[in-house]
């Protein structure tokens, strides 16, 4: 009993943590406007590293929970928020369990990176982007042209995901792992 009050409060912490956090987003240049970096997933991978991956899945979901009072997507944000997190968490809190060391870190971190990056193109491509279409009746060519605004490059459904979606998660799962190599060992004992 208390070990899983003591799981949870740590989840809870870190949901929090991550919520406060996904409400700071910033714009990357050459990206189209409505992708925003944020760091919420920073506690995420830093719950999964510590208490493995359910604790990541739990503050990646708590997080989203928390923020779609405050949304403007009708949840769909959220759900792919949702599923491009988890598409990070999982993979590098598996490798991590297996590897704990700072090699481990950096594999885990790598392959969490590209997972989530090939998770974001498949589900922005068979299931966001067609949600958009209907739930909010944004047009394609709408979504086309706000990216072809940052990237000239892009001029169809595919040329947005892979110059528009691809990069922006290479981007935010390089920048989310730096972040987490600097801080993780510091936070590591308190999770301890």
């Amino acid at each position: 009993m208390h070990t899983n009050m003591v799981y949870m409060t740590r989840v809870a912490i870190l949901a929090s943590a991550a919520t406060i956090l996904m409400l700071l987003e910033l714009p990357i240049i050459f990206m189209p406007p409505f992708l925003k970096l944020d760091f919420s997933d920073i506690p995420a991978i830093i719950g999964a590293f510590a208490l493995g991956p359910l604790a990541g899945c739990l503050i990646v979901m708590l997080k989203n929970i928390l923020h779609v009072s405050s949304t403007q997507t009708a949840g769909i944000g959220e759900m792919a928020n949702f599923l491009v997190g988890t598409g990070f968490v999982v993979p590098a809190a598996v490798i991590y369990r297996k590897i704990k060391n700072r090699t481990g870190a950096v594999l885990a971190l790598t392959a969490g990176t590209f997972s989530m990056t090939l998770v974001a193109a498949a589900v922005n491509y068979w299931v966001l982007i067609p949600l958009y279409q209907s739930a909010l009746h944004l047009p394609l060519e709408a979504i086309i042209t706000m990216g072809r605004v940052a990237n000239p490059l892009i001029v169809d459904l595919k040329t947005f995901i892979v110059f528009a979606i691809v990069p922006f998660n290479l981007v935010k799962g390089i920048i989310i792992s730096l972040i987490t190599l600097l801080v993780y060992k510091k936070l590591s004992p308190i999770l301890h």
